[in-house]
């Protein structure tokens, strides 16, 4: 079974050295990536390429990308580059586990039948991190099969070819990062079942500044009104899909159950990550209001008008 990976760097676009931080990521992937055929980067140019083929120790494909590229694009243009049976998806702006690729990789070659595998992603393990992680990176239980996820992250999920290029991601200009939910809801519609390994684990970091972190609150805030017509298309009787058009009040509504889910997650084990989930809620809450009004934040499918957020930071990695 011949296999790929496909690295974007949509959120190393802005600040900070963006060579430096993903020659860090490819030095840390290295020892991962001696069976996989193809390594495939979306890069906005590759006159690095020789230190970070160094740093991987292999050659790597470069992808480079318009300017005004989103994250969804560059990974159906990282792709279109690649010829494996399997291609793997992570993102220049995780760190994942030492087995990490492993993991995603092995239900292809255990069981013919698969043909989605969604890994595992979490923010750090703090205070700050659980809370983030039982809001952003929650895992629903599918009919579709006992080890399966009703959705997966596009920064830690593999498909087989022919599914991914039957599905791909789909331009959808006033979303910022709901695509791959999007994905998931079309794959469960056509009976595709998503095998979920959370041993296949990375670490996703947090912007590098409070504003930036300000930012993406209110940027997933205004992404629950694009997405809430979509949850209840997918998930409510056709006499309900009403609720998902009532203006303000449905993704109110969602945000309110998605509280529900996460402190039912954290449980009372965590207190403190309990009213962290509390003020995330009430930030996103602030960005569903201002996106139900007309407030655009920025967004152009998947990405920034002004670039991109910036993800350099060294701190959120496992150990």
């Amino acid at each position: 079974m011949k296999t790929a990976l496909v690295l974007e760097t949509n959120n190393l676009r802005r600040g900070g050295d963006v060579t430096k931080s993903l020659e860090r990521l490819l030095q840390h992937l290295a020892p991962q990536l001696a069976n996989v055929a193809e390594l495939v980067v979306t890069h906005d140019g590759d006159a690095e390429r020789a230190r970070l083929e160094r740093a991987a120790e292999r050659s790597v494909r470069f992808v480079e990308l318009p300017p005004a590229t989103g994250y969804y694009q560059a990974k159906n243009l990282g792709f279109d580059a690649t010829t494996a049976d399997v291609v793997a998806f992570g993102d220049a702006d995780c760190w994942p586990d030492r087995h990490w690729l492993d993991r995603l990789l092995r239900p292809f070659a255990a069981d013919p039948s698969v043909s989605v595998v969604a890994g595992r992603t979490t923010y750090r393990d703090d205070v700050l991190g659980r809370a983030a992680t039982a809001i952003d990176f929650m895992y629903f239980a599918s009919p579709l099969g006992a080890e399966c996820t009703r959705n997966f992250y596009a920064n830690n999920v593999a498909f087989r070819r022919d599914t991914f290029a039957r599905f791909r991601y789909l331009a959808d200009p006033k979303i910022y990062r709901g695509h791959c939910q999007r994905l998931g809801m079309r794959l469960a519609a056509a009976g595709v079942p998503v095998h979920y390994e959370p041993a296949a684990h990375t670490v996703h970091r947090f912007p590098d500044t409070t504003g930036e972190l300000l930012r993406l609150r209110l940027l997933r805030g205004a992404d629950t009104v694009q997405m809430t017509r979509h949850f209840s298309e997918a998930f409510l009787p056709p006499n309900l899909t009403w609720l998902g058009r009532l203006g303000p009040i449905s993704p109110l509504g969602v945000l309110a159950t998605r509280f529900g889910f996460s402190a039912r997650t954290l449980g009372a084990r965590h207190p403190a990550s309990l009213g962290v989930v509390a003020a995330i809620t009430a930030a996103d809450a602030v960005g569903a209001l201002a996106g139900a009004f007309g407030v655009g934040f920025g967004v152009v499918d998947g990405g920034l008008r002004d670039g991109a957020l910036r993800y350099h930071g060294n701190r959120d990695q496992l150990q």
